[in-house]
């Protein structure tokens, strides 16, 4: 049997989909690899090197494309069946981390796995779970989204519940998760007004939660925003920033090769936050542009499937998910090249993760759920076309 074939056999779905998957998968394995060279003293307190990093996030992407694979064979509809329990685990595990959490750099957002030694990010799960939500509850409420006021709360209370709750220790996450789900609702067709004042009252919460942490510095991190924020804002660089430059600066056109970056040995979080600034220097402004172009194709993919679904929950499924990779990926890269201030969102896929890894290569696995049912629509629409072409001759 020809490779292609056996593809064809066992990976259903977009294929184009299928090699996004595969091309972010190779990157990151490079860029941990490269980015974390620089980390000896690191390594060193943990009695490991840069090969360790690069095996753990070998295990990792094995254990997300494994999970990938297992969610695109599931039928996309059976998703909606789990949306509230899902929904309601990841809220009972936010509430959680917030009195149990591990706290590194003054924020509370990992959660301990008893007995296995792990952590897991619970605003990853949280993300995913109210994209499915949402997608289970627009589609059910095409035909009285416009004259039910039911409509409106259910789509209030589960977002604002979710992002306030994500607030206190990740301002960015929290943000970039609203406005997604602003997104989303537009790309919905809820009518504007409801729109709207889920905006202004999002926006409302986020001020109460920014002014009563600025006041009571134990409830969020609001003074690290807040410095944030007047630094981006104001005539000096973070030293991040600053080390980012440099690091995009040294890059030029073609980059200084696969692991020559000099800036990896001072940027802090090489391996998170500023891996794309580590990929600029080293590939240049072409890979550079190839990792915002790989994104783009994905947007472009999803946004083919949001137009050839014959269902609604599966259109607001695949462009739910696919905008909050999307937005996130480009929210890394206007830190690294200085448009917004630091916000320590990492590269999906391509940076040093764990839950945020696999839980992102289980969206794709939801996104190519959608696109394998649409294939197979297609497919036997052609068949009955050819038998019927047939039949009439």
């Amino acid at each position: 049997m020809k490779m292609k074939e056996w593809f064809s056999t066992n990976f259903k779905g977009d294929p184009i989909l299928w090699i996004v998957l595969v091309l972010l998968a190779l990157g990151s394995l490079l860029a941990v690899y490269s980015t974390t060279g620089g980390y000896s003293q690191i390594g060193n307190s943990h009695g490991a090197n840069n090969e360790y990093f690069l095996f753990k996030q070998l295990a990792f992407l094995i254990v997300g494309v494994v999970l990938a694979y297992l969610c695109h064979l599931a039928k996309y509809s059976k998703y909606s069946a789990i949306a509230l329990p899902f929904l309601f685990i990841s809220i009972m595990l936010l509430v959680l981390v917030l009195f149990f959490g591990i706290e590194v750099n003054g924020a509370k957002r990992w959660l301990p796995l008893p007995f296995v030694g792990l952590t897991i990010q619970p605003a990853d799960i949280a993300k995913l779970a109210l994209m499915v939500y949402l997608a289970r509850t627009i589609s059910g409420s095409q035909t009285k989204i416009k004259n039910d006021i039911s409509v409106f709360w259910s789509l209030l209370i589960p977002t604002l519940l979710v992002c306030i709750l994500i607030l206190p220790n990740n301002l960015s996450t929290a943000a970039l998760l609203f406005a997604t789900s602003i997104i989303v609702m537009f790309v919905g067709r809820i009518p504007l007004k409801y729109i709207g004042s889920i905006f202004a009252i999002g926006t409302t919460m986020f001020l109460i939660v920014f002014i009563i942490g600025y006041y009571l510095p134990t409830a969020t991190r609001a003074h690290t925003w807040s410095e944030r924020i007047s630094t981006f804002m104001g005539d000096e660089e973070s030293f991040q920033s600053k080390q980012a430059h440099i690091a995009i600066a040294n890059g030029g056109i073609i980059g200084t090769g696969p692991g020559n970056s000099m800036q990896r040995n001072f940027l802090p979080y090489a391996h998170a936050d500023f891996i794309y600034a580590i990929i600029c220097e080293e590939f240049g402004l072409l890979g550079a542009a190839g990792v915002m172009g790989i994104y783009l194709l994905m947007l472009y993919r999803c946004i083919r499937l949001v137009k050839k679904s014959p269902k609604t929950f599966g259109a607001m499924l695949a462009i739910g998910l696919c905008i909050n990779i999307v937005i996130q990926a480009y929210a890394n890269i206007m830190v690294n090249v200085g448009l917004i201030p630091d916000t320590g969102v990492t590269l999906p896929i391509i940076s040093l993760g764990g839950t945020s890894l696999i839980f992102t290569c289980i969206s794709f696995g939801i996104i190519l759920s959608v696109s394998r049912y649409i294939e197979s629509r297609d497919e036997a629409a052609s068949a009955v076309q050819v038998n019927n072409e047939l039949q009439t001759a």
